[in-house]
């Protein structure tokens, strides 16, 4: 098997639903512009408030894919 290298990325997610739609908005949005993604890490999740009431839950993902050159 040939050596490999992944590039990692840090992304925040939100979501006014739940912390898992937060984590999946990262990923989705991440794989309409990076390809062959690999693994995505949940690393913190945390809540906007808003007047003592939940406004929106958010993830902070990393995420790694193929690294082709470049940056």
């Amino acid at each position: 098997m040939a050596e490999a290298v992944y590039k990692v990325i840090e992304l925040v997610g939100t979501s006014t639903e739940s912390w898992e739609k937060a984590a999946a908005a990262a990923v989705s949005r991440a794989g309409q512009s990076l390809r062959d993604l690999r693994i995505a890490e949940v690393a913190e999740l945390d809540m906007q408030l808003e007047d003592g009431n939940v406004r929106a839950y958010r993830a902070k993902v990393k995420v790694s894919f193929k690294y082709e050159g470049g940056d």
